[in-house]
Order: C-alpha cells, then sequence, then structure tokens
C-alpha cells in the first residue's frame, strides 16, 4: 500500500495524468498484497468510481455549468468592479476577501473565481502599493477557505459529499459552521493585515516582485481537475459578454442559489412523499441519501435558468459557453472518480484492517479521528474531495456507528469532515494552489508561506474550535 501510494504522489507531482496514475497504484497495491488484481480493478475500483459519479455528476454538471455563465454573462466581472469602487485602494484586501467570498458562497467555480478576481485585486494593490506577493493568500482566503467548508449551506461540492454518508443537509451544524467561519476570517485578516504592516515598514511595494515566465498549462490543468470541479481549460472558451448587467442582474442568480439550496433542504423536500425511493427500481434508498444532492441541484438548475433569462441578449455565443460549462465538469470528475477507485481498493486490502484499527483507536473519540483521517488523505492526494470521498467510503460507517454510541449528531461528523477536508489539502503539490500561484503570477517561495497561514493554520484552528464546542455542547 505504502508503495502505491508513494508511486501516485511522486507521479502525480510531476504532472502524470491520475487518470493513469490511480488505477495504476491500485493494482500494484493488489499485487503486492497477493490480490486479485483484475477483479480489484473492475469490481472494486470501477465500482466505487461509478458509484461517486452516479452520486455526484449532477453536482459537477450544474456547478461548471453556472460558473461559466456567470462569467461569460459580465456578471462576475461587474460584482467585481462594484466591489472595488465600495471598498476602494485603501482596503484592497478587505475588498478582494468579500469579493471571493460573494461568489464562491453564491455557486461561481474557484478556478472561475480566480481568472476574475486576479486582476480586479491586481488594480487595488497596486493602487494601494501593496506587494503582489500578498495576492494568493488574500483571493485564497475569500475563495478556498470557510466558503467552501464553513459557511453552512455552501453548494461546493466538498460540502455535499458527506451527505449520503450521514444523511445530512449542506447546512448541517449551521451554528458551528458560523462559528468557524468567523475564526478563519479573522486570523486570515489579522495575519494578511500583519504582513501588509511589515511590507509598508520595509518599504516593500507592488512593483517588487516581477511577474513570472510563462507556466505550463498542461501541468496546472492536470493538477487543477484533480482539486476542484472546473477544468480550467475552458476558461477561455465561449465567449465574453456583449454588455454588462447592472449589480443587482448580476447578483441575482448567486442569491437564487443560496435561497433555493435553504427551501429545498429546509422546507420543501422533508415535506414531500418520497417513500418510492426504497423501492428496488429506484436502487432501495432514503430521502436522506439523495436530499442533499437534489436540493443543490434544484438551487443551481433554477439559478441558471435565472441567469440566462435575465441575460439572453448579453451573451455573446450561449450555447458554445453552455458547452464550455458542461465540458468544464468532464475532467474533474472523472480525475477525482479515479482517486476514490483507488482508495476504494485500498481500503479492501488485507492491510487496511491495520491502518482502520489505528485510526479508529486513537484518542479523542470519533471526531478527532475523523478529523485526522481525513486530513491526512486529503494532504496526500491533493485534493480534498477526493481525500474526504475515500475517507469516507472507507471509514464512514464506522464513524456513523460511533457517533450514534456516543450520542454524536451526525451533522457534527458532516461539518468536522468537511472542514478536514479544507485544511491540509492546501500543501504544495494541490492543484488550486498552483493555478493561484500561476494566475498571480507569483512563486511558492514568495506566496506560499502567507497560503499556509490563512488556508491552513486558520482552518485548522477553526477545525480545533469546532471539535471543542462540538464536544462540550453538540451539534448547534
Amino acid at each position: 500500500m505504502i508503495a502505491s501510494l508513494a508511486l501516485l504522489i511522486w507521479l502525480a507531482y510531476r504532472g502524470w495524468s491520475v487518470l493513469l496514475l490511480a488505477p495504476l497504484a491500485a493494482m500494484l497495491a493488489a499485487a503486492i498484497s497477493g490480490e486479485p488484481v483484475m477483479a480489484h480493478w473492475t469490481q472494486t475500483f470501477m465500482s466505487a468510481a461509478a458509484r461517486f459519479l452516479a452520486q455526484f455528476f449532477p453536482l459537477f454538471l450544474l456547478g461548471a455549468l453556472f460558473g461559466k455563465l456567470m462569467a461569460d454573462s459580465g456578471s462576475v466581472q461587474v460584482i467585481a468592479d462594484f466591489m472595488t469602487r465600495r471598498f476602494g485602494p485603501s482596503r484592497a484586501i478587505l475588498a478582494t476577501v468579500v469579493c471571493g467570498a460573494l461568489v464562491t458562497y453564491g455557486g461561481v467555480s474557484l478556478f472561475v473565481a480566480f481568472f476574475v478576481l486576479v486582476p480586479m485585486a491586481e488594480k487595488l494593490f497596486q493602487a494601494s502599493n501593496l506587494p503582489r506577493r500578498l495576492l494568493p493568500a488574500t483571493i485564497a482566503l475569500g475563495t478556498s477557505t470557510f466558503t467552501m467548508s464553513a459557511l453552512p449551506g455552501t453548494p461546493a461540492i466538498q460540502n455535499a459529499i458527506p451527505m449520503p454518508f450521514f444523511g445530512t443537509t449542506p447546512f448541517a451544524a449551521p451554528g458551528l459552521g458560523i462559528i468557524a467561519s468567523v475564526v478563519m476570517v479573522v486570523f486570515g485578516l489579522w495575519w494578511l493585515k500583519r504582513q501588509e504592516r511589515r511590507a509598508r515598514t520595509l518599504g516593500e511595494g507592488y512593483s517588487v516582485h516581477p511577474p513570472m515566465p510563462p507556466v505550463d498549462k498542461t501541468l496546472v490543468r492536470e493538477r487543477a481537475t484533480v482539486s476542484q470541479s472546473f477544468d480550467p481549460e475552458e476558461i477561455d472558451h465561449g465567449g465574453a459578454a456583449n454588455a454588462l448587467p447592472s449589480v443587482a442582474v448580476a447578483v441575482a442568480p448567486l442569491l437564487l442559489v443560496v435561497v433555493g439550496n435553504f427551501v429545498m433542504n429546509v422546507l420543501v423536500l422533508p415535506r414531500i412523499d418520497v417513500r418510492y425511493l426504497a423501492e428496488e427500481r429506484w436502487g432501495g434508498t432514503s430521502l436522506e441519501a439523495v436530499r442533499g444532492v437534489w436540493g443543490v441541484s434544484v438551487a443551481l438548475a433554477v439559478a441558471i435558468v435565472a441567469l440566462i433569462a435575465l441575460n439572453r441578449s448579453r451573451f455573446a455565443t450561449l450555447r458554445e459557453s453552455a458547452d464550455a460549462g458542461a465540458n468544464a465538469a468532464v475532467l474533474p470528475i472523472l480525475s477525482v472518480c479515479s482517486l476514490v477507485g483507488y482508495g476504494a481498493v485500498i481500503a479492501a486490502l488485507p492491510g487496511f484492517a491495520l491502518v482502520r484499527t489505528w485510526l479508529l483507536g486513537l484518542g479523542g473519540g470519533p471526531l478527532v479521528s475523523l478529523a485526522i483521517a481525513t486530513n491526512l488523505l486529503a494532504a496526500l492526494t491533493g485534493s480534498a474531495s477526493g481525500g474526504m470521498t475515500i475517507a469516507l467510503d472507507a471509514l464512514g460507517s464506522y464513524y456513523l456507528n460511533l457517533a450514534i454510541q456516543h450520542h454524536i449528531d451526525p451533522a457534527l461528523l458532516h461539518r468536522v469532515a468537511v472542514m478536514s477536508s479544507g485544511s491540509l489539502d492546501s500543501l504544495p503539490h494541490n492543484g488550486a494552489v498552483v493555478t493561484l500561484l500561476a494566475v498571480c503570477g507569483s512563486t511558492h517561495r514568495d506566496s506560499y508561506g502567507d497560503i499556509v497561514m490563512v488556508g491552513i493554520l486558520g482552518a485548522l484552528l477553526a477545525l480545533v474550535v469546532v471539535i471543542v464546542l462540538g464536544s462540550l455542547f453538540g451539534s448547534f
């Protein structure tokens, strides 16, 4: 198992496609363990990959489509411009964080946000004479921390993955999620303002760091599609808007996602009769297993229809934009499916029993054990969604049983799992980190330390707060 994992990490870091590496590493692990290789490939690997595809493809598809249409309608650009005028250069860091949080919490893909936010932030940083090296961490705080893993109701794919395992909704443990968000924001802004003051004291300004040489787009794409739900290759496909919408029109689809998600999960779905789901023709499932995915899917679909209706005349090429959005979902979900298949094979090997026993036997109870397991797998794979799915596929039922024994609300398991997936996933090889640095024209040496502080340390601090509060007071 260790040899296959080392091979997967080493070759993935060198830019090899995980579509190839994951089955290769899984078969290597099976062969070393003396297990039937082909049986694990077709029955274990492919079954797990297909199960993930069946569960979450609607979210990948609708999320990527929504993000692309928001970009090509000019809506994201309008919101960015509004934030620029509203906050001004004197509050460049706060303006960038708020804008990133607004668009990503409203359902816009992380990578779409990157490509729109960076030009906006560059203008603000230049006007405020802030060093370019702080750009990546500032954007990461607004787009890749609390809106991805902590804020209740976020439509991020990471917040959807635990729902079928624990029977929860995107609004699991809302009070704890809000507290965690406050911790991340306050800590992140404190650190960035500290770095700003230090830079001004040293006389460091925007022009200190020259732009990077051209980036290897193929390498960025391979890493990016493993870590997020949008293929950056599709960013330039489609067409820019003929005319920009008003701020109200630009923000309306984002509000529809948030409100629609709440209405579906809290008001509509719990009140409809879905006993038919227990029939064999529907897979013998239950509302608890599908409610979260249904709710987010309907919210995104309604927002997409409204977005097109409000901006139909502004799209230069609606069909091309829609095609690009749909295509942008394919490689990311297949990449994550491959990681999930790899994890399923590893979990099926006899040696994994030792790993499972060690993880479940850790002190601190199931919350601490779940946090450690998810953090480790997200760090190793460089993927929040992939690492969390591997952890829950292998250990989710065990954690749910432990939660029942310890009288722990599954909603608390949900929030801990999601927040854990968004902590150590931001290691140097993470696709979102690589892409963000490339788009910002910065390097790991110049900017990664600040990303660690706002994206890893701040997230871990918030995770500790949630585990402590959840252990003392339960889920709320």
